[in-house]
């Protein structure tokens, strides 16, 4: 039987994946500080279903090539992969600045920074999207920004990590195949964001408003959310790497991943995309009556 709380250290190779990939559905779905503010940032700004679900893939096609490499080490050097759980704190630092700056440039310009041409040119092409030209406030959130943040959040630890690295790649029969764990946890990961990051551009696009309209909401929200759930990243994990916070938070009971124990992931996976998004919307739909 699989154990998706507590899996244990003897399964056969099909259990092994299978409860990969539907931990990586859990982490997909329930609020986590690595997934939920980068996908929703850039579902709004793609104010679509079809761009939203791109903005899903993007995102976890990059987290899941870096969890595969991560599952990878951790079958041939498991010891020096454990040393990295501790650097939740830095990856909160790094993910805040890139965040932060894309906000910045987006809200300033409506432009959007380029960080890797070449994945966004391999990605155009093997999506089949029409390449966007950033010129003024039409410009369309850059998806292929979201492989950036995806291959950066994919350092973040937590029990995902844990389960996957310490419990289920130390199984495979040989480093030949040692990848296929977080392989595995990658692509549930990326079928619940597809499918959230479909439903955000969904529910966007069905507002009731005019098309110049919806670029400016779009834009406003997706660089509000970017620049100032950025800033909060920066803030909370340049405090973390003085003060560990770990350790704070409360136990609620509920035996999921990511909702038995609420701390500073939470908060910072819930902050960006509710009060910073719902403030953003409210400021956008407020100028726009003005107008």
């Amino acid at each position: 039987m699989i154990n998706l709380w507590n899996p244990s250290g003897s399964m056969s190779l099909l259990t092994v994946l299978l409860t990969a990939l539907l931990l990586g559905m859990v982490h997909g779905i329930t609020p986590d500080e690595h997934t939920w503010p980068i996908t929703f940032s850039y579902s709004v700004g793609s104010y679509s279903t079809r761009g939203g679900m791109r903005a899903g893939f993007a995102f976890s096609l990059a987290f899941t090539v870096q969890r595969a490499l991560m599952s990878e080490l951790s079958f041939v050097a498991l010891k020096q992969v454990t040393l990295l759980f501790h650097a939740n704190a830095l990856i909160y630092v790094v993910v805040g600045l890139v965040m932060a700056l894309s906000g910045a440039y987006i809200l300033r310009l409506g432009r959007h920074i380029h960080w890797l041409g070449f994945l966004e040119a391999a990605l155009t092409r093997a999506l089949r999207l029409t390449p966007v030209a950033d010129a003024g406030i039409s410009a369309r959130s850059s998806v292929r920004l979201a492989l950036l943040h995806g291959f950066i959040a994919g350092f973040g630890t937590g029990a995902f990590a844990v389960i996957v690295y310490t419990v289920l790649a130390p199984q495979m029969p040989s480093a030949f195949v040692g990848f296929l764990p977080g392989l595995f946890f990658g692509i549930g990961t990326m079928i619940m964001q597809i499918a959230f990051g479909g439903l955000i551009g969904f529910l966007i696009s069905r507002m009731n408003v005019s098309s110049n309209a919806m670029v400016y909401i779009a834009r406003h929200v997706s660089g509000q959310v970017l620049f100032y759930g950025g800033l909060v990243f920066l803030l909370v994990g340049s405090f973390s790497l003085i003060v560990p916070t770990e350790s704070w938070g409360f136990t609620t009971g509920i035996h999921v991943h990511n909702l038995h124990q609420i701390g500073v992931g939470f908060f910072l996976a819930v902050i960006p995309v509710f009060f910073i998004a719902g403030i953003s919307m409210l400021q956008a739909i407020q100028r726009i009556k003005k107008v």
